[in-house]
């Protein structure tokens, strides 16, 4: 059997973040393709963390700058390494390398790091984020050399990968585009009505920095707006790590309600009438949207929202960046019942062209497949990566063994 080893940077949280969700699909489909998973992360356990035992996949705890590494990966002997985010390739990328040479280093960037962080920086100083913000950026140069270095990286934004090809002449051979995946139950729901459904929701993970902006933005003028509107309305409020600043903007009487960690996702988005997601930074796809589609709750959210969401259908809902017309269409989709269906039956449309599990896993298997075959002549043609790869590894290699030997 072959095998695969998952270097992640966190373990998999599912019900807390697209990030955890995906990795699991992740995982799903690797084993469809028969390989024997062990998923290895320097990062503390958690209590909402996925049960990898429970389907059958491995779970090994791993030490940074650490030869302990190097012990287990030459017992392991994996085919194929992922890493998940630049962070754990530059942590780890050197010793797969030097212990197991032939392995496919694949990489899983979930989101560009460095574009998000980009847009984030650019939003405190009130302007738009330009290519010489990413040009500069020491995190975008960290995070292309990551990529550079891999075999193959999966995107899952496909505005992310015209990015790289365009501003990083990143080549169409190391980059894959891969979507969330979702299997024909998830993309058929049985979706409640209209008439069915009360009250407005938001929901992400509240240490995630554009989730955490966006209740902030609701607060403080949107919701003001739409309530003013809608007096009898409420907006739930759902996510995974809810500090107390979070909590303390619960108002019963303005019906800002922070209920916090939800089991069911999908449940309180098939509840809601409409999901609101106005993001003002951030990157990659984003996985309440993805679900608002699914369970046809219309959306109203930010160009940065659905980048990398469009098909050729319209959105299922509306895209606005302005606080008026935001709060104009929230409005108008809560309380016009055929406005409502229109968008209601949009958002399955939507979902269904972008994340079909099986023609998401035929195209992957095809690209992995043709990798495999073809992995020699494939780091040939690559030779920024093999310079990357030749330089990076003697540094990180001799600052690793200097906080190895300084740790003794």
């Amino acid at each position: 059997m072959k095998k695969l080893l998952i270097i992640g940077y966190v373990w998999p949280e599912p019900n807390s973040s697209a990030a955890g969700s995906r990795m699991m699909q992740l995982i799903h489909y690797f084993q469809q393709q028969d390989y024997r998973i062990t998923f290895a992360s320097p990062a503390q356990v958690t209590e909402h963390m996925a049960d990898l035992a429970a389907i059958g996949v491995d779970k090994q705890l791993i030490a940074l700058n650490c030869q302990s590494f190097d012990d287990f990966i030459v017992e392991l002997q994996p085919d194929m390494v992922m890493f998940d985010r630049f962070m754990m390739e530059e942590q780890f990328g050197w010793r797969v390398s030097e212990q197991c040479p032939d392995a496919i280093k694949i990489l899983d960037t979930e989101d560009l790091f460095s574009l998000r962080h980009a847009r984030h920086d650019a939003f405190k100083q009130n302007r738009e984020v330009t290519d010489a913000d990413l040009l500069r950026s020491d995190m975008a140069k960290r995070e292309v050399a990551a990529i550079f270095r891999c075999d193959l990286s999966l995107m899952i934004s496909t505005a992310e990968i015209a990015l790289l090809k365009r501003l990083f002449k990143v080549d169409e051979s190391l980059v894959h585009h891969c979507a969330f995946m979702l299997n024909e139950q998830q993309l058929s729901q049985k979706n409640p009505s209209f008439e069915e459904r009360s009250h407005f929701m938001a929901i992400g993970n509240f240490r995630h920095a554009p989730n955490w902006d966006a209740v902030l933005w609701l607060k403080q003028q949107i919701w003001p707006l739409i309530r003013k509107q809608l007096p009898k309305a409420e907006l739930h409020i759902y996510g995974a790590y809810p500090p107390p600043k979070a909590t303390a903007l619960h108002d019963e009487k303005a019906g800002f309600l922070v209920k916090g960690w939800v089991d069911d996702a999908i449940g309180v988005m098939q509840q809601a009438k409409v999901c609101l997601a106005p993001l003002r930074f951030g990157a990659g796809i984003k996985g309440k949207l993805a679900e608002a589609m699914v369970c046809a709750t219309p959306s109203i959210t930010t160009d940065i929202g659905s980048e990398g969401m469009q098909t050729h259908w319209p959105w299922a809902g509306a895209v606005e960046n302005e606080v008026n017309h935001f709060v104009e269409q929230a409005v108008a989709h809560y309380k016009d019942q055929e406005l409502w269906r229109t968008a209601s039956k949009l958002g399955p449309k939507n979902a269904k062209q972008q994340f079909n599990q099986q023609s998401i896993y035929l195209a992957l298997t095809q690209r992995l497949s043709s990798l495999i075959d073809n992995i020699r002549s494939h780091r040939e043609q690559n030779f920024i990566g093999s310079m990357l790869n030749h330089h990076h590894h003697k540094s990180t290699k001799y600052m690793a063994q200097w906080i190895e030997a300084k740790n003794k």
